[in-house]
């Protein structure tokens, strides 16, 4: 209910209409002298001697190069020399020869010959010749008279 009410409020709020507020009439200022007085072309001309002027050269401050940092000299390192170690050696394993296997030969299967088939020949048929079909002729049929063209 509450969310209802606020929700009117606020539609009648939108639908009231302000009073039209008078526009400011903004015064005038008043021009100075050298404004009413120059010209383009003066205007013109004195831009023109501005651009042609020059700024005076500044000398250039000298720049001395900063002193290099004295590094100090650092001895060589020494690397300690270690004893090398003696790396027993072991003897090599003798691996045992195993016996080789035979594959025994078998003898090759002996094939028995089949006797040859005989072919069969079977008489040749001559090709059986079919009647001839008769085509029948269709008659006519008259032509249907229109009924616009027969009334004058």
């Amino acid at each position: 209910m509450n969310g209802n009410k606020i929700v009117a409020q606020a539609r009648r709020l939108l639908e009231k209409t302000l009073p039209e507020l008078p526009k400011p009439e903004l015064p005038e200022l008043p021009k100075s002298e050298d404004e009413s007085s120059m010209s383009g072309n003066k205007i013109v001309a004195e831009a023109r001697q501005l651009l042609e002027m020059t700024l005076p050269e500044l000398p250039k401050p000298a720049l001395t190069e900063p002193p290099e940092p004295k590094l100090p000299v650092l001895p060589k390192p020494e690397i300690p020399e270690f004893p090398k170690h003696e790396v027993p050696e072991f003897p090599k394993p003798e691996v045992p020869e195993l016996p080789k296997h035979e594959v025994p030969e078998f003898p090759e299967p002996e094939v028995p010959e089949l006797p040859k088939a005989e072919v069969l020949e079977f008489p040749k048929h001559e090709p059986l010749e079919l009647p001839k079909h008769e085509v029948t002729e269709v008659p006519e049929l008259p032509k249907p008279v229109s009924s616009g063209a027969s009334q004058t």
